[in-house]
């Protein structure tokens, strides 16, 4: 049975090698950014650079992997309904909202909803990287290099199953951003299926 983030929160739990983890968007259009990091030495943290370096493209999909900041790879994704993920912005924050949308009475967002789930961990803020944002449209200008926030291509239903290649902490949202998910907040579902 799948557990349930709900709108503008976040979750931390265990995943343990040879887990499979399943990030469902049970309503479509609905981002869920997820960190990694190294349940014996959570210095060692999914790595956006790195995992793109290694692949030689942006968009990741089912046989990607995702590497760490020291090169090893932390999570396989071995099924994808939606194929189109962003990797290169960071969790929203009070910040995103008041730097880019200038609202003068910010949420945490997704940053400090991560911070906070994750705290128990031991994991400050200053150690949250770029999370992998699941279902989150990036379009990219091939000309300007302009970044723009698009619907998510995910429909109700659609999920991406992880493999985890190592014992790991987890982080989860339910994205924060009005803009990253077509205009509303939904929850986010996901599953753990124990290594067999």
């Amino acid at each position: 049975m799948p557990s349930q983030i709900e709108p503008r929160s976040g979750v931390a739990f265990t995943l343990n090698k040879g887990d499979i983890l399943i990030v469902t968007d049970p309503m479509g259009e609905q981002v869920a950014d997820l960190l990694a990091f190294h349940q014996g030495d959570i210095g060692e943290v999914i790595s956006s650079g790195r995992t793109l370096d290694y692949a030689s493209r942006l968009f990741l999909t089912t046989g990607d992997l995702l590497y760490s900041n020291r090169s090893n790879v932390m999570l396989e994704i071995v099924a994808d309904d939606v194929g189109r993920h962003d990797f290169l912005l960071t969790p929203c924050s009070k910040d995103t909202f008041r730097i880019i949308y200038g609202d003068t009475d910010p949420h945490q967002g997704c940053f400090g909803n991560l911070a906070g789930a994750l705290a128990p961990f031991g994991i400050t803020e200053d150690m949250i990287p770029v999370a992998f944002n699941c279902f989150m449209n990036v379009a990219i200008d091939g000309a300007t290099g302009v970044l723009s926030g698009d619907p998510p291509l995910s429909s109700a239903g659609d999920s991406i199953r992880f493999l985890a290649h190592a014992d790991l902490i987890i982080g989860l949202t339910a994205c924060s951003a009005l803009q990253s998910n077509n205009g509303s907040f939904k929850p986010i579902h996901y599953e753990i299926e124990p290594a067999a």
